[in-house]
């Protein structure tokens, strides 16, 4: 199968986001596969350079977190940080932002921002129910209203003036280079490994809040708890593909429900209940991963959304792959066999039998959730559902309607797997290539629209998803040479199989290669890069009034100034005013 590049763009905060997804298809051999992976790898690290060198100045990579700081005695938490940095990177250092414990001030806001748009509908309606000349019943509620909005301020001001008692020893350090910032990650900052610990510090708007004031060992709680759930949920998803694959036999399910024997008998219902019904089935209970799995994350102590999303896209992807692939091949003999997984030996064999038996499930299950999928994507029913039921109940303006962001943690593991299936099929059952082929050139049309036109991306990419889609493609390799050693040893050819064996060794060097090779660019820019890009802007007059926004980039949202007063019919004077951090 080809190789797919899809690239896209769109303009955001002044400038130019990039977002590409790529998707490689079964090679006709592993060499041609590997060398095409080689190629790709080197075009996706040019473009991720090439986008860095093009972009605007971007605060994320100006300042990087501190965590574990210790206050030095007499000093406050600030006063430790802004020492210890003007005395270590004096030429670099530019501000810093403490970090605290606010989400009970978030919630309060949120709480004001209710009532303050309850109160304010209340109004309006009376103000139009006045130039008709007619008279208004709600005023005991208004009033109920703005006494609770008036209450809500004023917990929200007591909880301002604590905001010092609540700081977290950790903080956004900003430097005046790119450079600087890289030498302050990578670079051990203190005597004590687990004092002053550096990392890159996330988008102002990808932070995620919540668990900076949590502890070490509650994120090491949360991370267990996250595993457990992880392993509960996958166990109990194979009691659903059992189900389906129930379905995909006839006799099985005459024995167990021999009511339908009758209705069995019309071949267009056989067909339908064997071929259509068990995919959709499969499709429906798998669309409640994604979020599941994306809320798990949300609790490993992640600093960032575009993590969370990264790591419930690995999450996903590796749950499709057992539950879907590995449990409908394996669910006739393996589930009943437990004691194959401790003969490594019988493993090839048993995939050669059980993978081909299961050509014309993955065949109808690739249109049932890839060309459905990509219809539901093109026509976005539930966004637009949702925002019309809002609309009509909420009464919400057109420009508080939600537009959505990129589900990287939904599709990119569903193209994934259908990039298996062409890899593991495609010398099985030739058959699933059109379809497959058809759902790329269509993927291809509707995910460039879409990323140009329809979603609103809250977080850049450039290229952070390609090591997830290598990872990938080289498992899909080495599950291939896998099932070829088994297929020829079932047809009794010794000397075919010996010859494959080394085939997924040499794909495991080449993915050695790779890590070494193209893995630390997704990582992090190289110091050529940062310095070249620090040179070019080195007498941008327009740098003064970006480091000016960058000492404020990384406040707290609510820290920030709030829109509501008192008074409600005037939003003059914010009611929190920004503090000096």
């Amino acid at each position: 199968m080809k190789n797919y590049l899809w690239t896209a763009g769109r303009w955001r905060n002044g400038r130019w986001m990039l977002d590409a997804w790529t998707v490689n298809g079964g090679g006709m051999d592993g060499g041609m596969d590997e060398s095409l992976r080689l190629r790709e790898n080197k075009v996706i690290a040019l473009k991720r350079i090439a986008y860095f060198y093009a972009s605007q100045p971007q605060f994320h990579h100006f300042t990087i977190l501190v965590r574990g700081i210790p206050v030095q005695a007499g000093s406050s938490l600030s006063e430790s940080i802004e020492q210890f940095f003007r005395e270590y990177h004096p030429l670099t250092y530019l501000s810093h932002t403490v970090v605290r414990r606010t989400s009970k001030l978030q919630q309060l806001m949120d709480n004001a921002e209710k009532l303050y748009g309850a109160v304010d509908q209340l109004k309006s309606e009376e103000r139009s129910s006045q130039r008709l000349g007619l008279f208004s019943n709600k005023d005991r509620h208004l009033r109920t209203l703005e006494k609770k909005l008036e209450v809500t301020e004023d917990n929200m001001r007591m909880e301002q003036s604590s905001l010092h008692e609540k700081e977290v020893p950790a903080a956004f350090v900003s430097f005046k280079s790119r450079y600087g910032a890289a030498i302050a990650i990578h670079i051990q900052q203190g005597v004590n490994p687990i004092e002053w610990v550096t990392e890159q510090a996330p988008e102002p708007d990808d932070v995620y809040w919540p668990f900076f004031s949590a502890s070490y060992f509650r994120i090491w709680i949360c991370k267990l708890v996250v595993y457990v759930a992880s392993a509960v949920l996958t166990v109990l998803f194979l009691f659903f593909v059992l189900i389906v694959q129930g379905l995909t036999h006839l006799e099985q399910l005459e024995s167990y429900l021999p009511f339908l024997k009758s209705i069995l008998t019309i071949a267009f219902v056989s067909q339908v209940i064997t071929g259509y019904l068990p995919s959709l089935i499969l499709q429906l209970f798998l669309s409640f991963v994604p979020p599941i799995m994306k809320m798990l994350s949300s609790i490993q102590g992640y600093i960032s959304m575009s993590a969370i999303q990264k790591s419930a896209c690995n999450k996903v992807l590796w749950f499709t792959i057992w539950n879907i692939f590995f449990a409908n091949v394996l669910s006739g003999t393996a589930l009943t066999q437990v004691s194959v997984f401790f003969e490594p030996k019988k493993i090839p064999e048993l995939l050669a039998r059980g993978v081909p038996a299961q050509a014309s499930f993955f065949i109808s299950y690739v249109v049932t959730s890839g060309w459905t999928s990509l219809s539901s994507e093109l026509f976005q029913l539930v966004t637009l559902i949702w925002n019309f039921l809002r609309r009509i109940f909420a009464k919400e303006e057109a420009d508080d309607l939600i537009i959505s962001s990129v589900p990287y943690e939904s599709e990119i593991p569903r193209i994934l797997f259908f990039v298996l299936l062409g890899i593991t099929y495609f010398i099985l059952a030739p058959l699933i290539l059109p379809f497959l082929l058809v759902y790329f050139c269509m993927g291809y049309l509707i995910y460039r629209n879409q990323l140009l036109n329809v979603y609103a991306p809250k977080h850049e990419t450039n290229g952070k998803f390609w090591p997830i889609v290598h990872n990938s493609t080289i498992f899909s390799l080495v599950l291939m040479h896998i099932i070829a050693i088994g297929i020829f040893g079932l047809k009794d050819l010794p000397l075919a199989s010996s010859l494959i064996i080394p085939l997924p060794i040499l794909t495991l060097l080449f993915n050695e290669y790779c890590r070494k090779r193209f893995l630390p660019i997704f990582q992090a820019y190289a110091a050529e890069c940062l310095i070249k890009k620090d040179r070019e802007e080195q007498n941008d007059p327009r740098m003064t009034e970006f480091l000016d926004k960058l000492i404020v980039a990384y406040q707290d949202p609510a820290l920030k100034p709030s829109q509501y007063s008192r008074n409600t019919d005037s939003q003059t004077s914010p009611l929190l005013q920004s503090t000096e951090i």
